[in-house]
């Protein structure tokens, strides 16, 4: 087996940062509580009310960072809720158990590799189709 490049080591780094974040929970419906996610880009994970990993994204552009990305979920604005079965386009369902965790990335290629490290691990249910059986 060959040694790590120090990118590779970067990206084992920033996932273990990742998946040893603090669980945060979306917040209730008609309560004033923020989403606790920083407005910075970075890389997030969703699991659902098991505790299984269902969605792993990034924020590749925009001003709010994962905040708004994960607001955009919470809201409907985004393919995951559309796709994804359980939720069936309502993102409000987020609201009843599942969770996050995020972290922030600044480095545009570190975000992206370890959005792809982070899918290859964790297998999430959701990675842009509608199930895990590749049906669109």
């Amino acid at each position: 087996m060959t040694e790590m490049t120090r990118e590779q080591k970067d990206v084992e780094e920033q996932f273990n940062q990742l998946i040893g974040a603090q669980k945060e929970t979306f917040p209730e419906a008609g309560k004033r509580k923020a989403l606790n996610a920083p407005e910075s880009r970075g890389v997030y994970v969703i699991y659902d009310p098991c505790g299984l990993v269902v969605h792993v994204g990034r924020t590749p552009s925009g001003k709010g960072g994962l905040a708004q990305r994960l607001q955009n979920h919470l809201h409907s604005q985004s393919s995951f809720t559309e796709k994804y079965p359980p939720l069936n386009g309502d993102g409000s369902k987020l609201r009843d158990g599942y969770t996050f965790r995020c972290i922030s990335v600044p480095d545009d290629r570190l975000r992206a590799l370890l959005e792809a490290y982070a899918i290859g691990h964790l297998c999430p249910a959701h990675i842009g189709l509608n199930s895990r059986t590749g049906d669109d």
